[in-house]
């Protein structure tokens, strides 16, 4: 790929995406913002001011899902790329589910980037989980935060609770407390919002209390308007029709026709996921109650791929139940076709010009409608439309003039709106001629990304195209004059991890010419601090001994992370030491234990609990006793003859610095962790070289003669100075 021009990354998390064929309308997660995102990020490639687009979802690995699902890179064009990112284990699971995973997707995105030696310029997140990936990335990185939600948990609560469901089960469903938080952050944090539709931002972002702090943009999206041309240059085609398209056409026909007895009449089209939000009920109620309609059109409902309604999750199997049903309840057999699966790629175009040719009408019934990709790819085919009133289909309409807006909940006036398009040859060729010249003027991917490109210039002037010199920034431009630890940390291949006390400090003279050894290499080596002192004292230590603010603390005994000199705590740290731990539960036990006594409040963190205990071997086998009889999975430290630390399992300081060195890709034989004391040994013994000061306690002294740790006769700072010359790190 060409380097020169800007870097976009793009992220929707759920992972049932592909480049050809994508299954649309698979389940829930398989809805138009899968086409808009691969479309996006062909549109943006195909610009001279890109040199790279790479979308990013998660890696599938799952026997009930395509094998394309787990590539970890599919190609989209020249200089797009489908980027498949593993968390969460192998197997698929519905993006609802994905929120205790996605601070590992992060995390894997981070090596990635390191891998491929640049820096994005645009982190772009889509639905609120690739918000969230695209805000802590924007975050580590420094770079700007686009942001497009499509839909709105607020807005989807709202829906839900209006049709019935209760709080409790909005929230065990869609975890949408989850949903709600993350967009609040998003929202405040976003340089640009991106929406389709003004209806977004006021019915949408305007429900949040973050609304006031967003930056908010309408570009609709585009269409492939080489896909989705009008139906009457079939009719012209004059035997310049491919094979493909005849097979296709014939297929779709025949596979209409076992269902309806006069296949002859026009036909009604709705295309959809199986999701009761899309209402298809509704429209089959509509159609099932006026008889006018019936007989003037047949009905063809295309509601997702199914296999075996049974095996369904929940929602869809209600709503394909619930279809069966009606079509028995109206009597609708030879009137109604269900069928069972259709191809987007090829299928879909062919099946809205067939409609056109037959001069039927495409209806999207839903009852909030955030854009309506559909609706668009449906009229610049031809096809007139009736939508509902609430979303972005008000927009197209009022832009291409080529349709009727109904009220969704109100079956009637669905019926109503699509018979007086039936009746009127002169209305149904005026909305089907506006709407291909609306969709030419309004939707097309090259001017969304034009539009995008002329708000990128104006927010962020200093990584788009010059006017001087007519061409974007070069990679590695920065944003601000400001700290970015993921570009220095992914940009550098050694590593010094040091204890503070009586490692770090307690020799002021060798303690400043570590400092300034480790300036002048500043390029080559990044270094951070491992300690037992939570991150207040931490600072305190820097403030106290004139040292600045390192590129990685480590603090309360392994149990947090921070990076930089703005301190942005580590969140997939956090998420992944809090596995199995029960900070309460844990207190309860060690309570009855007499010989402990609880540290002052300075000494306890959210996953570190001290206590002071006598130097005493059998008490320290009574702890881990009491521990074990309880059942409570943790890591115990005994350290200086006096301090007790009970840790999560996963966490201590050397699995911290693991932790990091796999997070930003440090070769491990370019990693130096310096000590002195029992409560750095686990991280002595780790991958990395391990260096013991001079100063050592005693109970390091069984750590002699193991391989890859070396004894320095220095003492404090100048030990570690020893040990990166003794290593060869400087």
């Amino acid at each position: 790929m060409a380097e020169q021009g800007l870097y976009f990354q793009l992220f929707s998390i759920h992972g049932l995406i592909r480049g050809k064929a994508p299954e649309l309308g698979r389940d829930a997660d398989t809805g138009g913002q899968v086409k808009y995102v691969i479309e996006l990020a062909r549109a943006l490639a195909e610009r001279e001011d890109v040199a790279r687009v790479d979308l990013f979802t998660r890696l599938i690995d799952d026997p009930a899902v395509s094998p394309d699902y787990s590539r970890p890179i599919e190609s989209l064009s020249d200089k797009a790329r489908l980027v498949r990112i593993a968390c969460g284990g192998p197997r698929y699971i519905r993006k609802e589910l994905l929120w205790p995973h996605l601070q590992e997707f992060v995390d894997n995105t981070i090596r990635f980037i390191r891998d491929e030696n640049r820096v994005p310029d645009f982190f772009h997140g889509h639905y609120a989980d690739g918000g969230l990936v695209a805000m802590e990335l924007a975050a580590a990185f420094d770079a700007p935060l686009i942001f497009t939600g499509h839909s709105m948990g607020r807005n989807k609560m709202a829906k839900l609770l209006a049709d019935g469901m209760s709080h409790q089960e909005v929230v065990n469903q869609y975890h949408i407390d989850t949903r709600i938080q993350v967009e609040e952050e998003v929202i405040q944090d976003a340089d640009l919002i991106i929406t389709s539709t003004q209806q977004e931002i006021d019915k949408q972002y305007g429900l949040y209390d973050n609304f006031e702090k967003g930056s908010y943009v309408v570009i609709p999206p585009g269409i492939d308007i080489d896909t989705f041309y009008p139906y009457y240059d079939t009719q012209l085609d004059n035997g310049l029709m491919s094979e493909e398209v005849k097979q296709t056409r014939v297929t779709l026909l025949a596979e209409l026709k076992k269902f309806w007895a006069h296949p002859e009449k026009p036909f009604i089209l709705v295309l959809c996921r199986p999701d009761h939000r899309k209402n298809i009920s509704g429209l089959i109620e509509a159609y099932g109650r006026n008889k006018d309609v019936q007989a003037l059109a047949n009905l063809a409902v295309f509601a997702g791929i199914r296999q075996n309604i049974t095996t369904m999750e929940d929602n869809e199997k209600a709503v394909l139940t619930d279809m069966l049903l009606q079509m028995d309840r109206f009597d609708l057999y030879g009137k109604m076709a269900i069928p069972k699966k259709h191809d987007f790629a090829t299928e879909v175009p062919e099946l809205y010009r067939l409609c056109a040719e037959a001069r039927g009408v495409f209806v999207n019934p839903a009852l909030v409608e955030p854009f309506g990709l559909t609706l668009i790819e449906a009229s610049a085919c031809g096809l007139p439309i009736v939508a509902t009133n609430d979303g972005g289909p008000v927009d197209i309409i009022n832009n291409c003039q080529n349709g009727i807006l109904i009220n969704a909940r109100d079956p009637d006036e669905i019926g109503d709106a699509i018979h007086t398009i039936l009746i009127d040859p002169q209305l149904w060729d005026t909305y089907s001629n506006n709407g291909i010249n609306g969709v030419l003027s309004h939707y097309s991917w090259q001017a969304h990304c034009q539009k995008s490109m002329a708000q990128y210039e104006r927010i962020f002037p200093e990584l788009t195209c010059s006017e001087e010199h007519g061409e974007a920034s070069m990679p590695g431009t920065a944003r601000k004059q400001r700290p970015s630890f993921g570009k220095r940390l992914t940009g550098l291949d050694r590593l010094l991890i040091t204890d503070i006390d009586n490692t770090l400090i307690g020799d002021d003279a060798s303690l400043q010419e570590l400092l300034d050894l480790l300036d002048e290499n500043r390029d080559q080596i990044a270094w951070g601090v491992a300690t037992g002192r939570s991150i207040g004292l931490t600072l305190d230590a820097m403030t106290e001994y004139n040292i600045p603010i390192p590129d990685i603390l480590i603090c309360s005994v392994g149990t947090e992370i921070y990076y930089g000199p703005d301190l942005r705590t580590d969140k997939g740290w956090q998420q992944h030491i809090s596995h199995r731990w029960q900070p309460e539960r844990i207190k309860e036990v060690l309570d009855a234990v007499e010989f402990l006594t609880f540290q002052e409040a300075e000494g306890q963190r959210s996953h570190k609990i001290s206590y002071y205990m006598a130097d005493d071997y059998d008490y320290l086998a009574w702890v881990y006793n009491v521990l074990d009889e309880a059942d409570l999975h943790c890591e115990v430290i005994f350290s200086h003859g006096q301090f007790l630390d009970i840790l999560p399992a996963r966490a201590s300081k050397g699995k911290a610095i693991e932790y990091v060195v796999n997070k930003y890709g440090f070769p491990p034989r370019y990693v130096m962790v310096a000590g002195d004391s029992g409560n750095d040994e686990d991280m002595l013994l780790g991958r990395s070289r391990g260096l013991v000061v001079g100063n050592y306690a005693t109970e390091l002294s069984k750590l002699k003669g193991k391989p890859r740790i070396y004894f320095s006769d220095q003492a404090y700072a100048a030990g570690i100075i020893d040990g990166l010359h003794h290593f060869g790190l400087v």
